[in-house]
């Protein structure tokens, strides 16, 4: 697949790294190499300098999907506040993977579970300038979006 270049800042790539870490065998998720592997070809840029439309955790992004049409919307945050009734998508999720430090507009083509997606991201909203303890997102700040 041609993957598009991806930008995450150095917090965006630092705490999925020590995720990872701490997901070692004897059995990491499926999307732990395929994160791995995202982190490893991204570009490291500093935060102040990252647009607000490039995904990040704790953004939220309208997908598109290029073969229904359907229309989705995410915010992407860690597997442990991971709620699709919520709208909430883990980093690990095979979409979730896709998505990170890629720039509106952006057209990714991933394989899932269901078979590969091809997806366009339509928008982003940047994380909000206050996050929770620990510097995850809460739930409830997405489901009292405007």
């Amino acid at each position: 697949m041609n993957l598009p270049p991806i930008y995450i800042t150095d917090e965006d790539h630092a705490k999925p790294s020590l995720l990872l870490q701490a997901i070692r065998p004897p059995a990491p998720p499926a999307g732990a190499h395929k994160l791995q592997h995202e982190l490893d070809r991204a570009a490291i840029v500093d935060a102040k300098a990252v647009p607000p439309t490039i995904v990040r955790m704790g953004s939220r992004a309208e997908i598109e999907d290029l073969t229904t049409g359907e229309v989705e919307e995410y915010a992407l945050t860690y597997p442990q506040n991971a709620d699709l009734e919520k709208r909430m998508l883990s980093v690990l999720a095979p979409i979730g993977t896709a998505i990170v430090g890629c720039v509106e507009g952006t057209e990714v083509s991933w394989a899932t579970p269901g078979g590969v997606r091809r997806i366009r991201i339509r928008r982003v909203v940047p994380p909000s300038r206050a996050p929770a303890r620990g510097g995850f997102l809460p739930a409830v700040a997405w489901a009292n979006r405007p």
